[in-house]
């Protein structure tokens, strides 16, 4: 069986103010082109499909043409809703989308409840993990302290439940949206940390024949069968390097498995920059430049002039300014930013008390904060849900 294995289309998006929406439509004419021209027998797309809860018109819009156009071709395809989704507005209509061939789920109930598509080795078991956030699923799922681990493993137990009882033979294919160790993150993708780890393990998809993965946004291979299909499009210059793709996979009749990339349409070459203004000007070597989006990191002592203005008159498309001035190695801006630098949130909070009382917290209170963080995340994933 040929799977097309996308995720992270975030409809509705814009990349530094640019509207994003004509580079999205495209890629949707992409992906019904991939499926048509290779054979595909299924499609998984998974998760953030859009890029918030409550999605503009628009994103919505593109959203019903892309599923109008996937049911037209009468190839099968599963959806998850991502963190960036409601997943009570995308799951709206999903029974009746069901007679259509397009499976939506949202629903963390259904984990353990799959799509079966048969082709002329037997059946396929598409089991859809949406996002799990830890704080609002544990008790639907069984588990006692919330995180990410514990209830993504306990969503895989109740998948190879099932999957224990099905005719030997059956192959296995698992939809998930979650940030797995090994993982290459960008700065487009939002925040998952709970408990103070927002990864889990590979071996949480042992025993099934493919995992495919969404959340981070570069296409990667975490071991043979566990594999992220990346964005379809770069939505920060961090980005830049990445070779934006989908996964074609194969499944053979005895589980085995191959994937090749098919690469997706893009809008406009990225880059980044770096120097003082009037290098930047003058630099021949920046000439391949000259089309793309930028980001232009200026390094002058003092910040110059109408340096975006001045940009643009070589640089078009530059649509992102930072401004990082050479400085001393003993200023204090650099080393005060410096200590920041890579922190998350938790280690922050702990370098704060360390410097208000001069010791750092202990155990207790490292809990306490913690558990604050988690408060505050899960807050805000509630008053998602319930928009």
């Amino acid at each position: 069986m040929r799977v097309l294995h996308t995720s992270d289309w975030h409809l509705g998006r814009a990349f530094h103010r640019v509207n994003m929406l004509g580079a999205q439509a495209e890629f949707i004419g992409h992906l019904v082109a991939t499926v048509r021209e290779h054979a595909v027998d299924a499609v998984v797309v998974s998760g953030d499909v859009y890029d918030r809860a409550v999605p503009p018109l628009a994103a919505v819009e593109l959203f019903d043409d892309a599923l109008h156009r996937l049911a037209d071709l009468g190839v099968p395809t599963m959806m998850i809703s991502g963190n960036h989704d409601s997943a009570r507005r995308l799951g709206v209509g999903a029974g009746l989308i069901d007679r259509a061939g397009i499976h939506l789920r949202t629903d963390a109930a259904a984990c353990g409840t799959p799509v079966v598509l048969t082709d002329a080795h037997g059946d396929v078991a598409f089991y859809g993990l949406p996002y799990l956030e830890p704080a609002l699923v544990k008790d639907e799922l069984g588990v006692d302290k919330a995180g990410h681990e514990a209830v993504l493993t306990a969503a895989m137990e109740r998948v190879r439940a099932d999957l224990a009882l099905r005719a030997p033979g059956t192959r296995s294919v698992v939809l998930a949206h979650a940030f797995v160790t090994g993982g290459e993150s960008s700065d487009s993708e939002r925040d998952i940390t709970v408990g103070g780890v927002d990864s889990v393990p590979a071996g949480v998809f042992d025993g099934v024949d493919y995992a495919a993965l969404g959340h981070l946004h570069g296409s990667q291979t975490i071991t043979e069968r566990v594999r992220y299909s990346g964005s379809p499009l770069a939505y920060s210059f961090s980005e830049v390097d990445h070779r934006k793709s989908m996964w074609l996979v194969d499944l053979g009749p005895d589980g085995s498995l191959s994937a090749e990339r098919v690469d997706c349409p893009v809008p406009r070459a990225l880059a980044r920059i770096r120097g003082r203004l009037e290098d930047l000007l003058a630099d021949p070597a920046l000439e391949r430049h000259e089309d793309a989006w930028v980001e232009a990191t200026l390094t002058d002592p003092v910040r110059p002039a109408e340096p975006m203005a001045r940009l643009a008159e070589r640089f078009p498309h530059a649509i992102s300014l930072v401004f990082d001035p050479d400085r001393a190695p003993d200023d204090p801006d650099l080393s005060y930013a410096r200590r920041l630098e890579g922190r998350n949130d938790q280690q922050i909070a702990e370098d704060f008390v360390t410097h208000v009382r001069g010791a750092g917290p202990d155990a207790h209170e490292q809990a306490v904060l913690r558990d604050a963080f988690d408060a505050v995340r899960a807050d805000e994933a509630a008053r998602e849900v319930s928009r």
